[in-house]
């Protein structure tokens, strides 16, 4: 499962109402935080959402390492995803959020989001790669 940045966030100490990696840990999905994969672009725009929210460093810095120590972590900048990063743009109008899909495709994995733009072309990103999208809400067994 390629997650996006919203679920990483927790990580640097950023509350969110939905908080995977806590389900993940919890045994509330179906698979476990060592199947988890994110991309190397993530970790770049949770340091940047960090710093516009004013986290501290350290918490960033700690969140790294958590990712780097917990997870599969993906580059950005395999021809492969860069390719197909470049035909998801027709949908999805976030470079970042491209590259993240992209991920998912060539991974041929699942991907967790909460974005409204991913979710919005859900079907034709399904219909067109092969993979599935999910949000928490549709992930989480209550």
């Amino acid at each position: 499962m390629i997650l996006d940045t919203t679920y990483l966030l927790p990580l640097a100490r950023i509350n969110i109402d939905t908080d995977l990696l806590r389900v993940i840990a919890d045994r509330k999905v179906s698979w476990k935080l060592e199947e988890v994969t994110v991309s190397m672009i993530s970790i770049f725009e949770l340091q940047a959402k960090a710093t516009k929210l004013m986290v501290p460093a350290e918490f960033v810095v700690d969140a790294v390492k958590a990712i780097f120590g917990a997870f599969n972590v993906e580059p950005f900048h395999r021809p492969e995803i860069i390719k197909v990063a470049y035909k998801v743009k027709k949908l999805i109008p976030d470079y970042v959020d491209c590259v993240i899909v992209a991920t998912a495709v060539v991974l041929k994995e699942g991907l967790a989001t909460e974005d409204s733009q991913i979710l919005s072309n859900r079907e034709l990103v399904e219909e067109e790669y092969g993979i599935s999208i999910s949000s928490y809400k549709e992930l989480v067994r209550e």
